[in-house]
C-alpha cells in the first residue's frame, strides 16, 4: 500500500489553479462530473504521479471538511519563493542540522508548509528523523 494523493476541496478553481500552478504544480488532466464535484489532479514536475486533487463543486468549504496543511519539499527556499514570486505568511525558519520550513497560504486559507532538507538528507522523512521513537514505548 502507499498513499496515491491528498484531496482539497476548494471554492473557486481559477484562483486555486492559478495559486497551485504557480507554486510548481501542473494539471494532469480532469474529470468534469462526479458525486463530489469536479476533479482535478496536479502533480509536482519531479514527481511521476498525482500528489494532489482540487475537487470543486461550486459550494463553501466549511472549516474541518478541508485539510490542516499540505507539505511540499523544495530544493531551496530562497529560490522557490524568489521564483515563484509568493509571500510566505510565516517567517522562515532554520531548524537542527539545517532544515528550513515556512507556510504559504492557498486562496481558500489553507497552510501550504514548504520543507528544505539538510545536505544529505532523504527526500522524505524516515525513522531517522525519529531518533526517541524507542524511548516512547
Amino acid at each position: 500500500m502507499r498513499t496515491l494523493h491528498l484531496g482539497l476541496r476548494v471554492t473557486d478553481l481559477d484562483r486555486s489553479l492559478a495559486f497551485y500552478t504557480a507554486i510548481g504544480y501542473e494539471v494532469v488532466g480532469t474529470v468534469p462530473e462526479t458525486p463530489i464535484g469536479r476533479l482535478t489532479m496536479l502533480k509536482l514536475p519531479g514527481d511521476e504521479f498525482v500528489s494532489l486533487e482540487l475537487v470543486h463543486d461550486g459550494g463553501p468549504v466549511e472549516r474541518g471538511t478541508d485539510v490542516s496543511h499540505l507539505v511540499v519539499q523544495v530544493e531551496s527556499m530562497a529560490d522557490a519563493l524568489a521564483a515563484h514570486r509568493i509571500e510566505p505568511i510565516a517567517a522562515v525558519q532554520e531548524h537542527d542540522q539545517g532544515m528550513k520550513t515556512t507556510f504559504l497560504a492557498d486562496p481558500d486559507g489553507r497552510r501550504i508548509e514548504l520543507v528544505q532538507w539538510p545536505a544529505h538528507h532523504a527526500d522524505g522523512m524516515t525513522a531517522a528523523d525519529f531518533p526517541d521513537k524507542e524511548s516512547e514505548k
